[in-house]
């Protein structure tokens, strides 16, 4: 393995394991996505240039998300006698949400911080998914639409609406 690509995977490994925890509320999961999602980087795009390999991890990402909750809903639907504590979890999670915070933060800032994060884990995974792409990596509309495998327009618009569902859960919270 390059020397390069060891950089470009150390540089999106804190982002991209956030953006995974976030959308699947499970720590472990979210690491098995991500660990999963370098290796195939790795094994099938190494080969290309560095500058395609941010959309290229983050579309094979997206696509391990999208795989954990498609085997969810399979799950679900034949342990459907199971009865889960999901909203007890996502309450733990949520509260443990600031142990991804950097100490640094204030604690005003930590507190908005954890509304956000509270707010992405109420998004649909493809409105979190651009939301993360779009304003934590930087990628420009072309790059996500390359990284979720969908239209320029489409993640326009997730992107919109993830916004707006943000800002009222904030407005909300801030009420």
């Amino acid at each position: 393995m390059s020397n390069s690509i060891e950089q470009f995977l150390a540089q999106v490994e804190k982002k991209a394991y956030r953006m995974a925890e976030i959308a699947t509320q499970n720590q472990s999961d979210a690491l098995d996505i991500v660990q999963d999602a370098m290796i195939k980087l790795v094994e099938k795009y190494s080969d290309k240039p560095a500058e395609q390999w941010k959309p290229l991890f983050y579309r094979i990402l997206h696509s391990r998300i999208m795989d954990y909750f498609r085997r969810r809903k399979i799950q679900r639907s034949i342990f459907f006698w199971k009865n889960s504590n999901d909203d007890e979890q996502r309450d733990d999670q949520i509260a443990q949400a600031s142990d991804f915070i950097t100490p640094e933060r204030e604690i005003s800032g930590k507190r908005n911080i954890e509304m956000v994060i509270a707010g992405l884990k109420r998004l649909p995974p493809r409105q979190q998914q651009c939301f993360m792409l779009r304003s934590w990596e930087g990628l420009s509309v072309s790059d996500t639409a390359k990284a979720m495998g969908c239209s320029q327009g489409s993640v326009k618009t997730h992107y919109s609406r993830a916004k707006e569902s943000l800002k009222n859960v904030l407005s909300e919270e801030l009420v």
